[in-house]
């Protein structure tokens, strides 16, 4: 969908956007400075609270925490909660925030006008979105049966899949797409839905999200995607690609807080179609007419659910409007520029370790992670972690470097590839304490 054309500097240029050419020039730290002078995006990093002595490379699973949002939480706290109490709902705008924060997100994904809102987690609207998926289809071509999804999905997204066939009972069923079984021959006339992640969580593979939903349309299926870790990095229109549901995450990439509101996005199409089964009373036409049965609102909101957790939501928009103060290009044209520079350097400087890169080569096929596999993969992260480089591990032996254009350069790039380059030379990951597995990896 996107090459990543836009005025970002180029280290001695690798190739045009969207190819697969490679630099084999020898680069220095001087080169990524001098990168970091030229780029347009230099000036947002200011605005995140990022500790001395840490390059952060895991904005891919919890962002960084926007300077603004310690004003922010003090004023919810003290001022709106604290002094307004329960009157805040109409005088701070409490009970229209997840449609007002909807739509400014709306504005990084392509969606439009009242398409979004800004609620509960992103399992839970996937299951919203499924629901609605499967009973639209229901309606139009009831014979169809099964659900699509890939084997490398988010597990959370098979799962959800997996619990809705169970509450369905009438015969329905899930496919999984693997090098066993690709996309295409996997849609037929059965297919009713098809639930596929954007950018793949582990290796940061992209779909092209147009030419899929053409794909799954042809076959009269209906699409839903997961943009959990595509909304703030990668350019999305939802719209132009004609997607049907969308759901994700405001944690990552759109540095919304740990475990901050997700989003569903539903096309206008489908809104008014039915309601969705979790149909709580924050999604009621007239939620204070306390009436004794559901009548759905009309449009969005209807796939609002109960009383939305007001502090963690008003976190949300902080990071959404530094987001919006940048242009999706861009960011986007930095990710690539970013990425590509993680992976030429590794090949440079420590290509003689076994060190597989998992992460796309092609532009438009990756999205803003690179991942590579290590037979030792766990211990090397821990040891990456105790010198300041944080990024994460994903089984089986993946270790993945998140790169957040917004408060990232190409020096923190040369200088985390250093400390792994060291790590890896001098054997200093095997050590005991690298070794121990805590409850998070």
């Amino acid at each position: 969908m996107d090459n990543g054309a836009a005025n970002v500097p180029e280290i001695a240029a690798a190739g045009p956007p969207g190819t697969t050419e490679r630099n084999t020039d020898m680069l220095t730290r001087a080169d990524c400075l001098a990168a970091d002078a030229r780029d347009p995006l230099a000036s947002f990093k200011p605005q995140f609270n990022l500790p001395q002595g840490v390059i952060y490379l895991d904005g891919n699973s919890l962002g960084a925490q926007p300077k603004a949002a310690m004003a922010r939480c003090a004023e919810v706290v003290a001022q709106e909660w604290g002094v307004g109490l329960i009157r805040s709902w109409n005088s701070a705008g409490w009970f229209e925030l997840p449609g007002r924060l909807g739509n400014k997100l709306a504005k990084l994904i392509g969606a439009g006008e009242n398409e979004v809102v800004v609620t509960d987690t992103t399992s839970l609207n996937l299951f919203k979105a499924l629901a609605a998926a499967v009973r639209i289809q229901q309606q139009d071509q009831p014979a169809r049966r099964v659900i699509v999804s890939e084997r490398d999905n988010f597990p959370t997204d098979i799962y959800m899949i997996e619990g809705m066939i169970d509450l369905l009972q009438q015969g329905y069923q899930l496919r999984l797409i693997d090098d066993a079984l690709p996309l295409e021959q996997a849609l037929d006339a059965d297919v009713a839905v098809l639930a596929l992640s954007h950018v793949n969580y582990r290796t940061g593979a992209m779909y092209d999200m147009a030419a899929v939903s053409a794909q799954a349309h042809r076959h009269g299926a209906l699409v839903i995607w997961d943009l959990a870790h595509a909304a703030g990095a990668v350019q999305v229109d939802l719209n132009a690609a004609e997607a049907d549901f969308a759901v994700g995450c405001t944690y990552k990439y759109l540095n919304g807080g740990p475990g901050s509101p997700a989003f569903i996005w539903v096309a206008p199409r489908h809104q008014d179609r039915f309601w969705q089964p979790l149909s709580g009373w924050w999604g009621h036409n007239r939620p204070f007419a306390m009436a004794d049965n559901y009548q759905p609102a009309h449009g969005i909101r209807r796939f609002l659910c109960g009383t939305q957790p007001i502090t963690s939501l008003a976190m949300v928009e902080c990071g959404l409007d530094v987001s919006l103060q940048a242009d999706m290009a861009d960011i986007r044209a930095k990710s690539l520029a970013l990425t590509e520079l993680f992976i030429q350097l590794v090949e440079q400087r420590c290509g003689q370790h076994p060190l597989t890169l998992i992460t796309p080569r092609e532009h438009g096929k990756r999205g803003s992670h690179v991942s590579y596999r290590h037979p030792q993969g766990f211990a090397v992260m821990q040891a990456l972690i105790a010198r300041g480089v944080i990024g994460d591990y994903r089984e089986p032996e993946v270790l993945r470097f998140g790169v957040t254009p917004l408060y990232l350069g190409h020096a923190d790039i040369w200088d985390a590839v250093e400390v792994l380059r060291d790590i890896l030379d001098s054997g200093s990951w095997d050590r005991p304490e690298f070794h121990r597995r805590a409850s998070v990896t």
